[in-house]
């Protein structure tokens, strides 16, 4: 299990090549990547977005982030799991997060992937604030993310 916390871009084909090859009895690898969209879909309407920037509490994010991976572990037998999520400010197609989990087999895969996603978006302490053309505002949980966490609990 691997988490990483960084302000720094990633390689998506390195960090999913050094999975695979660290894992040679995993069939299967599934992964997610979350990029900054140039727009947002609001109550209030649509924005563009000129800029994402994350913020984070040192530690204490690498510790959450840990708890969600383990209870994921807990769910399924997972050969390992790569999270790394980004901090800072970003722009639009800007990678934020990768999460790779490598297992047996391809359900278990997708499934521990979705479930640690919904909880990176619903329980991981990172704040977001985007810059629009009318100025920034910080970013507030959708209804959607905690409709999704609930099928999980």
């Amino acid at each position: 299990m691997t988490v990483k916390v960084q302000a720094e871009d990633f390689d998506l084909g390195r960090e999913v090549d050094a999975l695979r090859h660290a894992h040679p009895e995993a069939g299967a690898i599934a992964c997610f990547v979350g990029v900054v969209r140039d727009l947002n879909q609001v109550a209030t309407g649509a924005h563009t977005v000129s800029a994402l920037e994350l913020e984070h509490y040192p530690g204490m994010t690498e510790k959450a982030l840990q708890t969600i991976v383990e209870a994921a572990q807990g769910r399924w037998a997972l050969a390992d799991v790569l999270v790394i999520h980004r901090y800072g400010k970003l722009a639009p197609t800007d990678q934020i997060v990768l999460v790779a989990v490598a297992t047996a087999h391809r359900g278990d895969a997708f499934a521990a992937c979705e479930f640690i996603m919904d909880y990176l978006k619903t329980a991981a302490p990172f704040w977001k604030k985007e810059s629009t053309p009318d100025g920034t505002r910080w970013v507030e949980a959708r209804d959607t993310d905690d409709v999704a966490l609930a099928k999980w609990q």
